[in-house]
């Protein structure tokens, strides 16, 4: 890929977590709900979160996994991201600051990347899967038009337990409405 990409919304810009983002990340990642329903080490360290921002550079680079920091007026609100790019398909990956949530923040953000996915990027499928029990990103996929594809059992590892994930993708042809799910 090369270049990150910086993405801006109405109230957000989305561009690529740096240094000056270590202890925002660090901070927002000690979140109970970000460590129980992302794969963020725990406990999470502020070495983890050097260690995070040097390899997301990596990834820009390398095209693999595209890493954006959701920033407000405030700062650094969360991430988001597409993980395992390749043939024509990625999957969507996000997190958010406790102070950020109720916003509408992340249904702004996951837009954004999803129209440079099916724009520039020319994929052709996003997918997203989350831990059962994980309504508030399910309300957010919901939201802006992915399909509820079912429940995949013991299909998410966290710290040494397996759990029953959901997942789901949207399309490049799909609209991008909100959709009902069985959940």
């Amino acid at each position: 890929m090369g270049d990150p990409v910086v993405l801006q919304t109405a109230r957000l810009i989305l561009s690529r977590p740096e240094e000056a983002d270590i202890d925002a990340i660090f901070a927002y990642c000690q979140d109970p709900l970000v460590q129980a329903y992302t794969t963020v080490p725990s406990p999470y360290t502020r070495e983890d979160a050097v260690t995070f921002v040097a390899l997301v550079e990596e990834w820009w680079q390398s095209g693999s996994e595209l890493v954006w920091g959701i920033r407000d007026d405030e700062g650094l609100a969360g991430t988001i991201a597409l993980h395992r790019i390749a043939n024509r398909g990625a999957e969507i990956g996000w997190a958010l600051a406790p102070q950020a949530r109720g916003r509408g923040y992340m249904t702004e953000a996951v837009r954004a990347v999803l129209d440079f996915a099916f724009g520039p990027l020319r994929l052709e499928r996003v997918e997203w899967q989350a831990m059962v029990g994980n309504h508030a990103s399910a309300a957010v996929a919901q939201r802006v038009g992915f399909q509820y594809e079912g429940l995949r059992r013991k299909a998410q590892h966290r710290r040494g337990t397996r759990h029953d994930g959901w997942l789901a993708g949207i399309l490049a042809t799909d609209a991008r409405t909100p959709q009902a799910w069985p959940i």
